[in-house]
């Protein structure tokens, strides 16, 4: 089947390779522009770009894919099916209704639909969740489902772990969809959640949170975001692992403490034990070794 094929990210990246080493290898990958990242804001190409050029496939990166140069290049390809994957903007008409389209989203619809249901569902503490391949629709991640295949939530699963999994199961997803051409089936109402997307102020762990929401929120931003606690002297300092604390005797809200050579952030209700951690302009780890490094640790207002 002639395919062209739209992604941005690693998970993308994951989904693309899968596909072209099937019957249905894209002939036109689009993605993003390179933009300027990280401190040094160096231009880098996104992750879906760099395998289409180790994979010898024809790129483009429009800076908008509703444009019509963009929909012209779509066209000279004649493509059978558009394959989306993590692609990083909405699709519009007139190309949303100009070809037979195929989205992986790596939830069980209608769970989660939207921007980051991965970390969304890690976040919740949900025990599961899974790849849906879905045509796209105006409407937010609303259209019906062609396949959908469940996978567990492990316990230490962080987004690393499960987006690994999840982009494995998409790729997987995707080929057979278009082997099967299985029809979709339309959305329930009932059960409809939205996963917003990641913003700044959801890194910063809040003390009035309970030590298990925090802790699956620094699984949920690890290791692509990162996820961070304030002190005092208004320092970030980033939390790559964590685990509820037992301790009776817990810090206040938002207070980091040492007993027994472990680090504690005080939260409502108890206090997380930071397993890993990442000091400003450092590299990540062991909170012991962090520990040695400092006399003792500053306390963190409270939130």
């Amino acid at each position: 089947m002639h395919t062209v094929y739209l992604g941005t990210t690693d998970f993308a990246a994951t989904v693309l390779r899968r596909l072209a080493a099937s019957a249905h290898r894209p002939q036109l990958v689009i993605t993003r522009p390179d933009r300027p990242r990280g401190r040094g804001r160096r231009l880098q190409s996104p992750p879906v770009s760099d395998v289409a050029r180790e994979l010898e496939i024809e790129l483009d990166q429009p800076e908008s894919v509703n444009g019509e140069e963009a929909r012209d290049r779509i066209a000279a390809h004649r493509p059978e099916a558009v394959c989306i994957c993590a692609y990083g903007a909405l699709i519009r008409e007139p190309l949303l209704s100009a070809y037979a389209m195929f989205n992986v989203h790596p939830s069980l619809l209608p769970r989660w639909r939207g921007a980051a249901p991965v970390e969304r569902a890690i976040e919740a503490g949900d025990t599961q969740t899974g790849v849906s391949i879905m045509r796209p629709v105006a409407q937010l991640d609303a259209g019906p489902v062609h396949l959908a295949r469940a996978e567990p939530i492990r316990p230490d699963d962080d987004y690393g772990s499960l987006a690994a999994r999840l982009s494995d199961l998409g790729g997987q997803l995707l080929v057979e969809t278009l082997d099967t051409r299985h029809e979709p089936r339309a959305q329930p109402d009932e059960g409809v959640t939205y996963a917003e997307k990641i913003e700044r102020d959801d890194r910063r762990l809040d003390p009035s949170r309970a030590p298990d929401w925090l802790a699956r929120t620094v699984r949920a931003l690890n290791p692509h975001v990162g996820a961070y606690v304030e002190t005092s002297g208004g320092e970030r300092l980033g939390v790559r692992r964590a685990r509820t604390a037992s301790e009776l005797a817990a810090p206040g809200p938002g207070e980091l403490s040492s007993a027994g050579g472990r680090l504690l952030f005080g939260a409502a209700y108890g206090a997380l034990e930071l397993l890993e951690v990442l000091p400003p302009g450092g590299r990540p780890m062991a909170a012991e070794a962090y520990l040695r490094g400092r006399a003792e640790p500053q306390g963190a207002p409270g939130g």
